[in-house]
């Protein structure tokens, strides 16, 4: 019954939460400046060829496609429809292309540079974390300064230097795109073999800050389970040090499991920065693109994903922590 209760007022939060993010993310691209109608029909226009009328009937046939003709609120409840059919509607930069199978080509590309540096930095960052503030002395010291460097280097930062040392001066690893020219995406031996040389700088340039940032975070929750009751007496048992880490590092690491769930709900937006360094096609690349076009359905989209990875990640967190944390259903049943 207290967990119901809890489990209760956490969805009707995230409900809110929910329909506040559909409101903004339909507002939010139409405030951007300008109207994506208008570039479409000034770059027709710039190829020639077309007179005044006709291009004033091209104009209103693209507003009336994209129903930008009608009110506001009307357009709202349109995409309201849309959304509750699986349709994310038309591209209006890249016209008629569905955004379906715009996102739908992008959103692999993102998934396979994140997801695996999310998880490798995460359990290398953690469990060095966790160490280094079980040794100390110099282990930890060389740790928390490496980590430091690691974590507060910008992401940009460190993949144009990967981007010069590796590809440039030593020339070991291409420097930009997915695959080689010429290719074209497909399950096999030979595409894969070429994909995955473009892989690793993009790959090592997120995994590495992360592991930097993993292992700040589990340092600072470890040294602080270090002067527990626990650890002392594990200590006067005369338990490995192995076991006393192991226990250390279960406790320390509920925050962990947040910032893992915000990581890979976050991850669907796409490594923004990254994918613009090494021009990698992925859903960042794509919705850097969206906003200089003002292509408001793929805006919208994407950061609708975005919203909604988040959220259910934030929940599956609340619903966890509900679950597996003794202080938070004594605090429901006003134990405490």
């Amino acid at each position: 019954m207290v967990f119901a209760r809890y489990l209760g007022r956490k969805v009707l939060w995230y409900l809110l939460a929910l329909v506040v993010a559909l409101l903004l993310n339909f507002l939010l691209p139409r405030l951007i400046p300008g109207n994506p109608v208008d570039a479409i029909v000034s770059q027709l226009a710039r190829g020639g060829g077309t007179s005044g009328d006709q291009m004033r009937i091209i104009h209103e046939h693209f507003m009336a496609e994209f129903g930008l003709n009608e009110p506001m609120w009307k357009q709202f409840f349109i995409y309201l429809g849309q959304l509750a059919q699986g349709n994310l509607g038309t591209s209006f930069a890249q016209y008629p292309a569905p955004v379906n199978k715009l996102i739908g080509d992008a959103l692999p590309w993102s998934i396979v540079i994140q997801l695996p540096a999310i998880l490798i930095g995460w359990i290398v960052g953690n469990a060095l974390g966790a160490i280094a503030a079980f040794k100390g002395g110099g282990f930890d010291r060389g740790a928390f300064l490496g980590s430091l460097f690691l974590s507060s280097l910008p992401y940009y930062c460190l993949a144009i230097l990967l981007q010069y040392i590796v590809g440039v001066t030593l020339g070991i690893m291409p420097i930009s795109g997915a695959y080689s020219l010429g290719l074209s995406p497909e399950l096999s031996f030979a595409f894969f073999g070429d994909a995955i040389t473009y892989f690793w700088l993009p790959f090592w340039s997120l995994v590495l800050i992360f592991v930097g940032g993993q292992a700040i975070g589990m340092r600072s929750m470890a040294i602080y389970e270090l002067g527990s009751d626990y650890v002392n007496y594990g200590r006067g048992l005369g338990l490995r040090d192995s076991t006393i880490v192991r226990y250390i590092f279960r406790n320390a690491m509920l925050p962990q499991i947040t910032g893992l769930a915000l990581s890979i709900g976050g991850m669907i937006g796409g490594a923004l920065i990254t994918e613009l360094v090494f021009n990698y096609p992925g859903l960042g690349t794509l919705l850097f693109n969206a906003i200089s076009q003002g292509d408001y359905p793929v805006i919208q989209s994407i950061t609708l994903l975005i919203t909604l990875a988040v959220l259910g990640a934030n929940f599956c967190v609340e619903i966890a922590y509900g679950i597996i944390d003794p202080r938070i259903r004594a605090a429901q049943s006003g134990d405490r």
